[in-house]
């Protein structure tokens, strides 16, 4: 149970304010919305995209051990950010 609340924060914690929430929020911002609609949505893409980080975690566990991961997300975010910058301004 602990690994289990460990996992739960760590998650938690860094969707906080993710652009995923950003997006959610958006969508269910918009008067013509059933924000049940957007929260099943959003909850539905969610789970989705951890079953497969999961899958392709298992699947890539000994390549993924030798790399840095904390930097390869770090700079994955900050493209993903320049993206987003650049699409604003657009």
């Amino acid at each position: 149970m602990e690994r289990y609340l460990i996992i739960f924060a760590a998650i938690f914690l860094a969707e906080l304010g993710d652009k995923t929430q950003i997006a959610t929020l958006a969508f269910s911002a918009k008067e013509e919305v059933n924000r049940w609609y957007v929260f099943a949505a959003s909850a539905a893409a969610l789970v989705l995209s951890s079953a497969l980080a999961v899958l392709l975690g298992q699947a890539a566990q000994g390549w993924l051990a030798k790399l840095p991961l904390s930097l390869i997300a770090g700079v994955i975010f900050i493209v993903l950010g320049l993206f987003s910058i650049w699409d604003y301004f657009r």
